[in-house]
């Protein structure tokens, strides 16, 4: 049965979400936000374990989660977990496509590039595409992609992972234009340094020079900092907010 949805567009509340990497990170923040915020929420990733325990910790708040096993690269697995999403809520209002990967490589390491290229890139269009009949019949249809800074800037031995999020911004702005008519937003969320499990094997000391030095709030983001962005940007009333790549980088890319 399809929700009743708040008609101020200012709320998630009844609206049925489905984020991948859910199980750390950026993505398990969006998914207790969003959760907190009504949302009813699938929470997938390729670790089920994590998961698991992400939707426990928004049932035991009160919320409504669903805990699903997903590799972003097993097509199969993304149009089940789809049917999932829509057999438990009846609907599927929210896509925030979070899993990614980041693997240090030397530029010639093409197995590097295979896999980092199908997990960031392909596995958001894989998701989308399984997601977009029920978000077109949604009255409020949105996907947020995660790209990241380094589709602006460049990392040493990171050149898979910087194409890779170039290619997410290139693919979050061809379906905006794309899916103009269609009522779907779709927009991405570009974050600088996060403290997340990708920025964990960073030296402490390490961060805190980098951050001293290159960004205007002297410090790295945390999680839940994104998903504010994020549930911003899936908010109903964000209907004339389409492909836009909204930075939130504690303004790294404004220090000179």
């Amino acid at each position: 049965m399809t929700p009743t949805h708040s008609s101020n567009g200012r709320s998630v509340s009844g609206r049925a979400a489905l984020v991948t990497g859910a199980g750390s990170g950026i993505g398990r923040a969006t998914a207790l936000l969003l959760a907190a915020e009504g949302a009813r929420v699938a929470a997938a990733d390729c670790n089920l374990e994590a998961v698991e325990s992400v939707a426990a910790e928004i049932t035991a708040a009160g919320g409504e989660a669903l805990a699903c096993e997903l590799d972003v690269c097993d097509d199969s697995q993304v149009r089940s977990v789809v049917a999932q999403t829509v057999e438990a809520y009846g609907a599927l209002d929210i896509l925030v496509n979070c899993a990614g990967i980041a693997l240090p490589a030397a530029f010639g390491d093409e197995e590097a590039w295979d896999r980092t290229l199908d997990v960031n890139l392909k596995g958001s269009m894989r998701t989308i595409r399984a997601a977009l009949p029920q978000l077109r019949a949604s009255d409020a249809g949105r996907v947020v992609n995660i790209a990241s800074t380094d589709a602006q800037v460049a990392t040493p031995m990171m050149s898979a992972y910087t194409v890779s999020k170039h290619g997410v911004v290139g693919l979050t702005r061809a379906l905006a234009v794309e899916l103009a008519d269609s009522g779907v937003t779709v927009n991405a969320v570009m974050p600088g340094p996060i403290n997340t499990g990708m920025t964990a094997a960073i030296g402490e000391d390490d961060r805190r020079r980098f951050a001293r030095r290159r960004v205007a709030l002297r410090r790295y983001g945390e999680p839940g900092e994104v998903a504010q962005a994020i549930l911003n940007l899936v908010l109903p009333a964000s209907s004339y907010t389409q492909g836009a790549c909204l930075r939130v980088d504690g303004g790294m890319l404004t220090v000179a």
